[in-house]
């Protein structure tokens, strides 16, 4: 007898114990909910504009005879205009920042990741100043550069500005992903008879790919979305960019919105297939726990 209220009891707060969890549950689950909900209408913000644009390229133009959903705006602005040449020079541009960007932030990051003196902590210094400061600020300076050194007017040009304004941040976002590889991987190739270039090329780049592939997207978007450095340094049609080209098509037919935003579809349509295809080899924490007690 003198053990029922025990038993009682404890049955009384094993149940108060289940409704705590079942509201606590509750609670996290409303949460969750209110956060989908966010993260739904600030989707759709950005991808309403993106839809329109794509439904506005293909309907009929001006002075169109067809109804309906049709391509004929692609096909105007691939056969008459620039716009496949001004893609090439985009291309062009962007691919060779990455390129660059990517070959000398890499060794870079390394050794701002593991060197700890004062030489690399001013050097780290300098370079979030260099990141702080915009590129309008050398506009000027760099014009009157590039006019001596005969480089107005050209892609290479540009690419050398791209190349200058995004190694900073590229060289902080690969010192930020090798910090989260152990650096004990190395140490053991190196007794394994490795140098440093060897460890560095066998152990870090081998387990780099989506520090390299998130470098690569940034200089590529810098590249390829930057309007004001092609405006300044770029002259003739030609050698025009795309973002350049699609503001100077915009200013010659602002009526024909069909051919307009068939432009601007092409212009957006490498970015959305560069994450469609490089998304799955993204991750999140490097290998930082591939060794215990690290």
């Amino acid at each position: 007898m003198s053990g029922q209220p025990i038993a009682v009891g404890g049955a009384t707060s094993a149940t108060l114990g289940q409704v705590k969890r079942r509201s606590v549950r509750e609670r996290e689950q409303k949460g969750q909910w209110w956060r989908f909900a966010l993260i739904l209408v600030i989707t759709a913000i950005v991808i309403v504009p993106i839809f329109v644009v794509f439904l506005l390229s293909v309907q009929p133009g001006q002075g169109s005879t067809q109804t309906g959903f049709t391509f004929e705006n692609f096909e105007r602005v691939f056969t008459g205009t620039d716009v496949l040449l001004w893609l090439g020079n985009s291309l062009l541009v962007a691919v060779v920042t990455v390129v660059v960007a990517v070959a000398i932030a890499a060794p870079a990051g390394y050794v701002l990741s593991r060197l700890r003196n004062r030489l690399v902590s001013g050097y780290s210094l300098v370079l979030f100043i260099v990141q702080a400061l915009p590129v309008v600020t050398a506009a000027i300076p760099l014009f009157i550069t590039f006019s001596v050194l005969g480089l107005i007017n050209t892609l290479p040009g540009v690419a050398i500005v791209y190349i200058g304004s995004t190694m900073s941040v590229a060289i902080w976002m690969m010192a930020a992903y090798f910090d989260s590889i152990p650096i004990s991987l190395e140490e053991a190739a190196w007794m394994d008879g490795a140098s440093v270039f060897g460890g560095f090329r066998r152990i870090v780049l081998r387990n780099s790919l989506p520090g390299i592939l998130s470098t690569a997207i940034f200089s590529f978007l810098l590249a390829w979305n930057d309007y004001l450095i092609a405006l300044l340094f770029l002259q003739d049609s030609t050698k025009y960019t795309l973002p350049i080209g699609l503001n100077t098509f915009f200013q010659q037919n602002a009526a024909d919105w069909g051919s307009v935003m068939a432009v601007a579809v092409v212009m957006m349509l490498p970015p959305v297939l560069l994450f469609v295809f490089l998304n799955r080899y993204f991750s999140v924490g490097g290998i930082g726990g591939s060794l215990a007690g690290r």
